[in-house]
């Protein structure tokens, strides 16, 4: 009767949820968001991290004062904490004022003042904890509750407090602090006032101790709290787009009592840190913290509470994306990430409907996707049976082949060499490496500026007219004849140098050489034989390829870049000759350097945006287009695909606070995971029917022999 049971039990845990949930059955029907994390978050500290995989947490946690609106496009700055956007104010050196207007090599100094919302409070958490007097219980610590801290959870004295502007400038500081060597220290001393000065003096003072070092003894003359909720940043000149850098964690709040109680001694010991355990004002907070399996966050008690947005695109109410305008926000209650270090079992898991929402890899995309007749794509028809739903959105990327413009043979502005790059980037065809190397996962590039930022060009104004011919309402890339006629013009007739005869021979450098960059090298090669020209591949290790990047040695190489910020600004400077990566040690890595190019970006890059602005910029996407320093390539699709059960879901790409928008359908998601995870009971039932049988015989000549013995 044991192994009759046995299955019984089974059928009836199976009647209860499917037997392959990994989830505890109390977490059915809860507003639980269910995602996956593949490497785990090096830094939660908002002054030091600075990587994709850690926003989806200090996303969710820091509030700067700004940030960007889900739901429009082009990207839109918005108040966060802050009241309002800030507008500059500029002054001269002598301390004047100076009107909006006012040109910008007269500008000494933009001051940005900031008013944050009075009533915002932190997550509850040790650091603000206080006795009855108001002294505090955790700083300094006692032994013996430190000896038994694992977690964040584990001291049972918690407070909060609310914020203050104070604590925006406290972070601030921190950017400054030699200790925490944040990554965008070196950029902030050129442009925050004193910010350079108060990091000499903070490496002075902070080699000769290694406990806490109390920031508010420091003075920065670029950062000061006016009154409680008011601050004030000043900035060298004019830097238009320093007011994108207020909506990235690196200028959240950072309250004394964190840094204090996390710099304590034996705390760092017990991974008790702020790149562990962060503190924040943001609708969600770390509550589990175990990166070899999983994360979790869980509803600030605190949080205030946000309208959820009231307009968008066009098309955005058609889509449901408008359901829940006004409505406050965030809709979950908790968010589970769990670590997979494979793609299979992510996958696999996603189609099960143990996660919300999954990319789209190499290896899953024929199965997800289909290309359909006019060359769109289109869900899979399991896909769309699941209910599954999918989600494009081009990256703010470029990738690019750079050519080495101090280079003898593929550098300089004149004619000839200008035509070799032209012709060169004529045969390069981008739509076939797209739809070979990246499932049709983007678009050809047309210049340095991708969708979405102000500057970019759609339709036939946005066309390269170097490498592109309007067509039919299309961009077709020229005949490779017309590459070959600029070839000859450039002095390589059929390939070949035409004073000497000999084939023109050109390099590739790259950090490329694994075994699947073969295939996709093998076809750059062949790109480059339409041309009669061949093409070496010279590849080296990483450190060796930035090397010859930073020495100029290269002479041709792949190279991209992705927006810190919205603005064509954030592309266009990798085109301006005194950020050149050689003398420089700049981001100009193909050290391009063209005086009315250069002369261009220092109005555009002070320009607000408008009409003004966009004919300069024309000009200077114009004077790329023809000198080719770039071989423009692609920028890529993102492809995100979701269950149905998820609501409110548009692609972001400057946003990292997405976890607040979202609704989940729990109902609807329990109803198809027990569909789609029903346990097949035949296998088991024949199983035991062949024991059965197996075992009848013996039981019965056992049967036969008890009675025979009288029993």
């Amino acid at each position: 009767m044991r192994p009759v049971l046995f299955f019984l039990a089974l059928f009836l845990a199976a009647c209860s949820g499917p037997l392959n949930n990994p989830y505890p059955a109390a977490e059915r029907g809860q507003s639980i968001f269910y995602s996956a994390f593949t490497e785990r978050p090096k830094h939660l500290d908002p002054a030091r991290s600075y990587s994709a995989n850690e926003t989806p947490f200090t996303g969710q946690i820091y509030e700067p004062p700004l940030q960007y609106h889900y739901l429009k496009r082009p990207y839109e700055l918005v108040p966060l904490t802050a009241m309002a956007v800030p507008k500059a104010r500029y002054f001269d050196s002598t301390g004047h004022e100076l009107p909006p207007t006012a040109p910008a090599a007269v500008i000494a100094e933009s001051v940005y003042e900031i008013h944050i919302q009075p009533g915002i409070r932190y997550q509850p958490h040790p650091a603000f904890a206080r006795d009855r007097s108001g002294r505090s219980i955790h700083i300094p610590m006692a032994p013996g509750i430190l000896a038994k801290a694992r977690a964040i959870s584990d001291f049972t004295e918690q407070g909060s407090r609310e914020l203050t502007a104070e604590d925006y400038v406290y972070q601030i500081k921190r950017l400054a602090s030699p200790r925490l060597q944040s990554p965008i220290a070196g950029l902030m001393a050129n442009y925050i006032l004193g910010f350079d000065t108060l990091s000499e003096t903070l490496a002075s003072v902070g080699a000769k101790r290694q406990d806490w070092l109390d920031l508010r003894r420091f003075p920065l003359a670029g950062a000061v709290a006016v009154d409680r909720y008011t601050y004030r940043i000043k900035v060298k000149g004019k830097y238009p787009q320093f007011v994108y850098w207020l909506a990235m964690p690196f200028f959240a709040p950072l309250p004394w009592e964190a840094d204090a109680f996390y710099n304590q001694p034996g705390m760092a010991e017990r991974n008790l840190t702020l790149d562990g355990w962060p503190v924040g004002t943001g609708p969600y907070m770390l509550t589990v913290n175990e990166p070899n399996r999983q994360m979790r966050l869980a509803r600030n008690p605190n949080f205030r509470g946000e309208p959820y947005p009231g307009a968008g695109e066009a098309g955005d109410a058609a889509a449901g994306l408008l359901n829940d305008a006004g409505q406050t926000m965030p809709f979950i209650d908790v968010a589970v990430y769990s670590l997979e270090t494979e793609t299979i079992p992510y996958w696999n898991k996603f189609l099960q409907g143990y996660y919300d929402a999954s990319g789209l890899g190499s290896d899953n995309f024929d199965q997800a996707v289909r290309t359909g007749a006019g060359g769109g794509v289109e869900l899979s028809p399991e896909m769309t049976r699941k209910g599954i739903r999918l989600g494009t959105s081009v990256a703010a990327s470029s990738f690019y082949m750079g050519f080495n413009m101090l280079d003898g043979v593929v550098g300089g502005l004149d004619e000839q060499h200008r035509k070799l790059r032209q012709a060169i980037a004529i045969a390069i065809d981008q739509e076939e490496y797209i739809a070979i190397f990246a499932n049709g996962r983007g678009i050809a590039a047309q210049g340095p500026l991708p969708p979405g930022l102000f500057g970019y060009r759609e339709g036939e104004f946005g066309v390269n007219p170097v490498v592109y011919d309007w067509q039919g309402g299309k961009a077709r890339r020229k005949a490779i004849e017309t590459a070959r006629r600029l070839l000859a013009e450039a002095g390589y007739p059929d390939g070949r140098a035409a004073a000497t005869g000999r084939p023109l021979v050109l390099n590739l450098d790259t950090a490329s050489r694994g075994p699947d960059d073969k295939a996709r090298l093998d076809w750059l090669r062949k790109q480059f034989h339409k041309l009669n020209i061949e093409l070496v591949i010279r590849a080296t290790d990483y450190n060796r390829f930035q090397d010859k990047m930073r020495d100029g040695t290269e002479q041709i190489f792949e190279w991209g870049w992705n927006a810190d910020y919205p603005d064509p600004e954030n592309f266009l400077f990798l085109l301006y000759g005194p950020n050149r990566k050689v003398g420089s040690g700049g981001e100009n890595a193909a050290n391009y350097q063209n005086p009315e190019f250069d002369r261009l970006f220092i109005q555009m890059k002070d320009m607000d945006n408008g009409p003004e602005r966009q004919a300069v910029i024309d000009r200077m996407v114009g004077i790329v287009r023809a000198d080719a320093p770039w071989g423009f390539g692609f920028h890529p699709r993102n492809y995100g695909l979701r269950h149905r059960w998820l609501k409110n879901v548009k692609p972001n790409l400057m946003a990292n606070n997405e976890l607040k928008y979202l609704r989940i359908d729990a109902a609807a998601r329990d109803v198809a995971r027990a569909g789609w995870n029903r346990p097949d009971w035949l296998g088991p039932v024949l199983v035991l029917a062949l024991v059965v049988l197996a075992l009848l015989p013996a039981w019965i000549a056992y049967r036969r022999k008890q009675e025979a013995n009288g029993r």
